[in-house]
């Protein structure tokens, strides 16, 4: 009988790649639960769930996401400043005035998992308000979405 092991990734063994996605016309929601997968490293076969086995994504016209039915007027993004009287509501519109790219980070943030590893793959997502960035070198694979909102690298 033959003895099979099962294989295992290591961090050594990983590299990550580059990818571009143009966020215009996309819902919120839809973008970062696939860039939340690009992130994590769940569309590779060497996934591996205490390792980071994730890419680096970069997202391009954060300003254009769109949001579904009224959630520019109805979503809140809530903090509190730590002072008596302190809680803080803003909602989508208003957040999307002050910061275009932080209705995407923040989405993709609760998609991923809330310890060190999860900041690590937080670490690797660029989100750009315009259409240019600075990774030109890197050689970033562009990601396009179909009309169902399935991704597709080419």
């Amino acid at each position: 009988m033959a003895k099979f092991k099962t294989w295992t990734a290591r961090q050594e063994d990983l590299k990550g790649d580059w990818y571009v996605v143009d966020a215009t016309g996309i819902p919120v929601g839809r973008l970062a639960s696939n860039v939340a997968k690009l992130l994590k490293g769940k569309h590779k076969p060497t996934y591996t769930p205490h390792l980071n086995t994730g890419d680096h994504v970069i997202v391009l016209n954060a300003a254009r996401a769109v949001v579904t039915g009224s959630k520019a007027s109805d979503k809140q993004y809530t903090r509190y400043t730590g002072y008596p009287s302190g809680l803080r509501t803003r909602t989508y519109s208003e957040q999307s005035q002050r910061d275009a790219t932080f209705a995407i980070k923040n989405a993709v943030r609760g998609m991923l998992q809330g310890n060190t590893l999860g900041a690590a793959m937080l670490a690797r997502l660029r989100v750009y308000a315009g259409g240019e960035h600075s990774h030109q070198a890197q050689g970033p694979k562009a990601i396009t979405f179909n009309q169902k909102g399935d991704m597709q690298v080419g």
